[in-house]
């Protein structure tokens, strides 16, 4: 497998990230949704990368830049065939690495708080992350949970 960065003018992404959008929306209330669609994902401020295995598109995630030395974790996502086989391990690994090489020394990050999110949010412990207050643009709500960690 490979990870790459992305610049999101593939239609195997668009058509990947549209089916995240949607899977969110089918478990999050509306105002609780906060996936970012492929204009969100192509700012400047967006890092994007994609897995690959071999030609097959079977991961992403991305960093936005908050500040200097803050970044939020967007977009993490397998492809459902393929869920708890070490793709988002290996993802989040190599976002972290390139985080820290960027120049950020804090990620945070925001999942849902329902049942359907727990994978998620213990594969973050995993990785460090601990619950924190909202940050950003991000308000309390009962649907999410922060999270966040120092690089």
């Amino acid at each position: 497998m490979k990870i790459v960065v992305d610049d999101l003018s593939n239609p195997d992404i668009a058509g990947f990230l549209n089916e995240h959008v949607q899977q969110m929306r089918s478990i999050t209330p509306l105002e609780s949704k906060h996936a970012l669609d492929l204009d969100g994902l192509r700012k400047p401020e967006v890092t994007f990368w994609s897995v690959m295995d071999g030609d097959t598109l079977v991961g992403c995630g991305a960093i936005k830049r908050l500040d200097a030395g803050h970044a939020e974790l967007k977009s993490m996502r397998t492809t459902p065939t393929r869920k708890r086989s070490g793709i988002a391990s290996l993802l989040l690994e190599h976002i972290t690495t390139e985080a820290k090489r960027m120049g950020f020394t804090r990620l945070s990050l925001e999942t849902g708080a329902a049942e359907f999110f727990l994978p998620a949010r213990k594969l973050y412990e995993k990785f460090g992350f601990i619950p924190c207050e909202p940050f950003a643009e991000y308000q309390p709500d009962p649907n999410s949970t922060f999270m966040t960690r120092m690089l």
